[in-house]
């Protein structure tokens, strides 16, 4: 298979904090690669720089064989931690927020629409505000509005953070039938090693601003390294750093 992403030697710091000193980071075409580590370690500035909110210190990102660009940014879709829906929006309006500004027809954006909400398992519940939805239902709506541009990539931040193990599940069972339904290359960023484990085609292990691992889920569980054993383990007996 082909690499969609390659990321090449990526450097990113913020004053005299090196958050990335060197990452070297290859993502296959169709695959769900997941990035764990610890939370401070950087796996949100990769997404940030994917996305183009960040600009790198020096290193190079390739997107289908393009240096990265503006014009390479549309082939992202992103759900964002807090699913960071648009307060003032009703559901309808948030999932139609990306197809208003491609200017697309308002029939065709209703049909859109209702579509997307299926997809993720949510009826009837266009009119709802997002301060009406749990958490997980935020969540689904959020990535529903991130597959109405149709992207080719999608990046997801800590999807299973802040809900309980049932809804994580199915946040998990959605990840896992995007990509299937859709092709989607996916990246999830995540310190949540059980849903990685359940997911992923590979994990990739972000320490100290680079990888230090990268293989299987059975590759990373088996691992015998400290680094690693201590983040699967939970123990706090290893290297500890406090952002």
């Amino acid at each position: 298979m082909n690499n969609k992403i390659e990321i090449k030697h990526l450097k990113k710091s913020f004053g005299d904090k090196h958050v990335l000193t060197g990452l070297d980071l290859d993502v296959i075409e169709g695959e769900i690669l997941c990035v764990i580590g610890k939370s401070g370690t950087g796996k949100s500035v990769i997404l940030k720089h994917l996305t183009g909110i960040l600009k790198p210190d020096s290193g190079d990102i390739i997107v289908d064989g393009e240096f990265h660009s503006d014009a390479l940014i549309s082939k992202f879709g992103i759900l964002f931690q807090g699913a960071a829906l648009f307060d003032s929006m009703n559901v309808y309006d948030n999932v139609s927020f990306g197809l208003r500004r491609k200017k697309a027809d308002e029939e065709e954006i209703k049909d859109i629409v209702k579509s997307l909400l299926d997809q993720v398992e949510l009826h009837d519940i266009e009119e709802k505000m997002p301060s009406e939805l749990s958490g997980g239902m935020q969540k689904r709506v959020g990535l529903a509005r991130a597959l109405a541009v149709k992207p080719e990539i999608m990046l997801y931040d800590e999807p299973t953070t802040g809900v309980d193990p049932i809804t994580a599940a199915a946040v998990d069972r959605l990840i896992l039938k995007m990509r299937e339904e859709y092709k989607i290359t996916s990246i999830v960023v995540t310190h949540d090693i059980n849903s990685a484990c359940k997911i992923a085609d590979r994990i990739a292990m972000l320490y100290e601003g680079k990888i230090i691992h990268i293989g299987s889920p059975e590759s990373i569980m088996q691992s015998e390294d400290e680094i690693i054993k201590q983040f699967i383990e939970g123990r706090a007996d290893g290297p500890i750093e406090i952002f």
